[in-house]
């Protein structure tokens, strides 16, 4: 497996996932801005990885202070400007909520101690972020039954969590458990994140995988070669809407009209309880560019106007069920996510 960050301290090292498959170049942040800018240019992606960056870039940005005042302002500037590169995410605001939460908890304490502190917790999330997934993993392949073919979309793995991976999480599993056949990984356009990373990790592995275009899965499925679907999740509602890569409720919908599981893995970390529904979830819109170019190159018309919300947003009447690291959910949702939501809340 390859983890998407690797923390050194004085410095946070990222594999650049813009590059990959091509090229494998490892990126030094050494400031709290330069994590954020990692983030907003997909340096690092995949809502679990985001969380634990920005943890670690809020380290980054109070490391070295030892005036309080200074620290308490370093720290909500870091915040706020973390806040601000992807609003989709909601791993990326509970990480932040944890790193408000421990500055007030070490607020009496000298500021080389809450340094020290908020890194302890900073390391802490990314420990527990492979746990997570570990049990996502154990949890997902007591679903997935012999011989499956598995269609997956965008890149849930190693490379966007700590080291292990959401929805691939659950297919390495099954597959040391001899459960699966083959992966269909589709391309995931406009950044294509199953063509350049999901199939880098799969083939890295031995795991059996094959690309396909975006549109292509509906055919695949009317021609019996899936057995179901599974994804990872950006933020989900607590009524299990979920939000993932635009082109998941597209391939929810497929699922259902052809009868096959439609299942999300994703920790409790990506669970938002704030929010009803879906509807409250925020889209991230993107650059244009990245609709009319591909790898730098244009596709199309300079001027066209282009629409490009990164998410969208699936219903959780389309979800078979939702595998946590709290076991799985079925529908109707609401209750079992309370449940997991006081259990979280207790911790």
């Amino acid at each position: 497996m390859w983890p998407s960050l690797e923390w050194k301290r004085d410095k946070l090292i990222l594999i650049d996932q813009r590059l990959l498959p091509a090229e494998e170049v490892y990126l030094e942040c050494r400031t709290g801005e330069e994590v954020a800018q990692a983030i907003e240019t997909l340096v690092i992606r995949g809502a679990p990885a985001i969380g634990i960056a920005a943890a670690y870039g809020v380290v980054l940005a109070v490391r070295g202070i030892r005036d309080k005042p200074l620290l308490q302002e370093r720290f909500e500037w870091i915040v706020n400007r973390l806040r601000q590169t992807r609003p989709t995410a909601r791993n990326l605001f509970w990480a932040l909520e944890r790193m408000v939460a421990t500055l007030r908890k070490l607020a009496p304490l000298a500021p080389e101690e809450i340094v020290q502190g908020l890194e302890e917790v900073a390391c802490s999330l990314e420990k527990e972020d492979i746990t997570r997934n570990k049990k996502i993993g154990e949890y997902g392949a007591s679903l997935i039954p012999a011989s499956s073919t598995v269609l997956t979309h965008c890149n849930a793995g190693a490379l966007a969590t700590a080291g292990y991976g959401t929805a691939l999480g659950v297919i390495r599993t099954a597959f040391a458990q001899g459960k699966i056949k083959r992966v269909y990984a589709t391309e995931t356009r406009p950044v294509l994140q199953g063509a350049r990373l999901t199939c880098w990790e799969l083939a890295k592995e031995g795991i059996p995988v094959t690309l396909i275009t975006d549109n292509m899965a509906g055919w695949l499925m009317s021609q019996g070669k899936i057995s179901l679907v599974i994804t990872g999740a950006d933020r989900i509602a607590r009524n299990g809407d979920t939000a993932n890569k635009i082109g998941t409720y597209s391939l929810a919908v497929l699922a259902q009209a052809h009868h096959l599981p439609f299942y999300v893995a994703a920790p409790l970390s990506t669970f938002d309880f704030n929010l009803g529904s879906g509807q409250e979830i925020p889209i991230e819109e993107r650059s244009p560019l990245e609709v009319r170019e591909v790898r730098g190159q244009p596709i199309t018309l300079a001027d066209i106007p282009v629409e490009n919300p990164a998410f969208d947003v699936t219903p959780a009447t389309y979800i078979t069920a939702i595998i946590s690291d709290r076991g799985l959910a079925y529908p109707p949702y609401e209750e079992t996510l309370a449940q997991w939501s006081k259990q979280e809340t207790k911790r």
